[in-house]
């Protein structure tokens, strides 16, 4: 009797604990998996708005891809999963316009290009055609042909017309992110990134704000994957992003807007 008793308990325990395990089976996979191909240069502001917006929608499960913009333009023309694409520039954004592969976008944020050196480093800009002297033996670049910061460097000094004069001291990185930290380790002696990305470091300082007529205008577009197999979800945190609540944490970052 005793036995037949132990057994019936342990079933009972057994039974009553099946809901709770599968409860927590069915909110786990009922949790939707937005993915976010974004610049490099959003990365910390990204990250902060992230936190806040799965804290108000649980079910939400925010994972961002961060490359450069002409990275990831080559990624989602090429079938990569995507839901949003925030770009660091207007060309990368309007190929995939007009490949018929984003459903709406919209201009949301502007940055500025600027010129970093180590933070212990004494040398002084007051333009950029300085960076052809002897103080400055190698020079960080992004890779123009899928970097936009790397463009807008680019565009900059050939505005100037020593493009071709700084070739043999030029490094380039793989994105914004990649220049800064070559300026961090001191690999270089300076560095074109976002103003944005250098108020992230206390190893580097701002030597320049390149003068915004030299190259053409930093924007940040936000957009809409068309093969999104979740656009109700894509689409809120699409007007998300555009909300005060997101907004105050890309200007807390050196961004302004649109």
């Amino acid at each position: 009797m005793l036995k037949k008793l132990a057994m019936l308990v342990m079933a009972v325990a057994i039974f009553a604990a099946l809901p709770t395990a599968v409860t927590g089976k069915v909110e786990a996979a009922s949790k939707t998996q937005i993915i976010v191909s974004a610049a490099a240069s959003l990365q910390d502001s990204l990250d902060k708005i992230a936190v806040q917006y799965e804290k108000s929608h649980p079910n939400i499960d925010l994972v961002f891809n961060y490359a450069a913009s002409g990275t990831l333009q080559k990624q989602i023309e090429q079938g990569a999963p995507a839901d949003l694409f925030f770009s660091a520039g207007d060309k990368q954004m309007k190929a995939l316009v007009d490949g018929g592969l984003i459903s709406k976008n919209k201009g949301l944020l502007k940055n500025q290009l600027v010129v970093v050196v180590p933070a212990s480093s004494k040398a002084k800009l007051t333009t950029i055609s300085q960076l052809t002297g002897s103080s400055f033996k190698k020079v960080a670049v992004g890779q123009p042909e899928s970097v936009p910061a790397g463009q807008y460097a680019q565009q900059s000094l050939t505005f100037k017309q020593i493009w071709d004069t700084l070739q043999s001291k030029l490094v380039f990185g793989k994105d914004v992110r990649a220049v800064l930290s070559y300026v961090e380790t001191g690999n270089v002696d300076a560095g074109f990134v976002y103003k944005t990305d250098a108020l992230t470091s206390s190893k580097v300082k701002i030597a320049l704000t390149v003068a915004s007529f030299a190259h053409k205008p930093i924007n940040y577009p936000l957009g809409i994957v068309k093969s999104t197999e979740h656009k109700a979800e894509a689409e809120a945190f699409y007007a998300y992003l555009q909300t005060s609540a997101a907004t105050s944490v890309f200007k807390s970052y050196g961004f302004s807007l649109y």
